[in-house]
């Protein structure tokens, strides 16, 4: 079921149509079988480049489409309430190319971010190690300055794309502490920069998650994103963005998930009359519909204060915990509203649900960002 949506200008409610329209036809259809046979989507994201769809929040002067953030996110609820995955590493390549256009410097942008933001170039996000997940300031893997450069030694974990993706946002240790973190461009193809095998995950099978290695790789002076030391500041400017995106990814799933239902309710009968007009599970369909209305209500304003430049880190964090602690819910009760069809893989719903667990520990565990809340309250 399409959302009726409130959108600010005739632009924008172009634009979502064209979404609709582009993944309907281009994700819809191939969705079910790369999803299970675990096969990446090739092609796929050229055409959402070729549609001016990986580059919306972005300046038109460097490529961008020059939309405000609430477009942009609802545009990212039409992708992946057809394609969760997709949309999922639409929103890393949008976090991964923040530092450039953020932090680097106009001689960086204008040689890089043409490509990145026109889908020429797909980006992903290395931040995380295997021992060092929500605490950034933990990171091991060091960048030791040489002549002309770094020569980076370590390992990455949970890249989205990783092996795939055209250049990574890579954040090593220059130093001692939290300011001894920087930001570095890496392009894929960088010898002594190697892939682990994408990870057995539960959902999102279609686009890998894998770890990296740097086995003394060598990373040029022009690659590194802002100052020494400024990587953790960098890092965080964009974790707030990203965690808004996941919100909407949420909520496209969680809508899915819904529709899923609803269609099948009044599909099914039983008991002399379609099952949508028992009262009990009248009301599940009810409060299901609730929860997606809300969960889009919080990234929407989040993303409004965003646009409007005012402060929106504690509204991200909202947003990122309601919408994705709405979709588990939600996709959990359309598993229930199918009854023993809905545990079943012929129904979309058992899919749903195993995505929907990954939205609550991506972009900083639920767990943090109930502490990034409480911290604001208690400030």
């Amino acid at each position: 079921m399409a959302v009726d949506r409130l959108l600010p200008t005739d632009e924008a409610r172009d634009l979502i149509g064209l979404t609709r329209d582009v993944a309907d036809k281009v994700l819809a259809p191939i969705v079910d079988e790369h999803e299970k046979t675990e096969t990446y989507p090739e092609g796929v994201f050229a055409t959402l480049g070729e549609a001016g769809l990986l580059s919306l929040p972005y300046p038109e002067e460097w490529g961008g489409g020059g939309q405000p953030y609430e477009v942009y996110l609802q545009v990212l609820e039409e992708i992946a309430a057809r394609w969760a995955a997709v949309a999922v590493a639409v929103s890393v390549h949008s976090l991964s190319c923040h530092p450039l256009m953020a932090f680097g410097t106009e001689e960086q942008k204008r040689r890089w971010l043409p490509e990145m933001l026109g889908g020429a170039t797909v980006g992903a996000y290395s931040l995380s190690e295997p021992q060092a997940g929500s605490d950034a300031a933990a990171l091991a893997c060091k960048a030791t300055a040489v002549d002309g450069g770094y020569r980076v030694n370590g390992s990455k974990a949970w890249i989205t794309h990783g092996g795939i993706a055209d250049f990574y946002n890579l954040f090593a240790r220059t130093g001692e502490g939290s300011k001894g973190i920087s930001c570095f461009l890496v392009p894929r193809d960088t010898p002594g920069l190697s892939f682990g095998k994408p990870e057995e995950k539960m959902g999102l099978h279609a686009v890998p998650t894998t770890s990296a290695h740097y086995d003394d790789a060598f990373v040029p002076d022009e690659r590194r994103i802002g100052t020494e030391g400024q990587g953790l500041q960098i890092a965080f400017s964009a974790l707030d963005s990203g965690r808004l995106g996941i919100a909407a990814v949420a909520v496209g799933l969680a809508q899915a998930a819904l529709d899923e239902a609803v269609a099948y309710a009044q599909e099914r009968t039983a008991f002399g009359r379609k099952i949508i007009d028992h009262q009990g599970l009248g009301f599940l369909l009810a409060d299901m519909a609730a929860a997606v209305d809300s969960a889009r209500a919080t990234y929407i304003d989040a993303a409004r204060r965003r646009d409007a430049g005012l402060p929106y880190s504690r509204n991200a964090s909202v947003a990122k915990l309601v919408a994705t602690d709405a979709a588990m819910k939600v996709t959990t009760d359309a598993v229930q509203v199918l009854g023993g069809y809905g545990y079943t893989r012929d129904f979309r719903v058992e899919r749903y649900m195993r995505e929907a667990k990954i939205t609550q520990i991506f972009e900083g565990t639920n767990q943090i960002q109930r502490l990034v809340i409480s911290r604001h309250l208690a400030g």
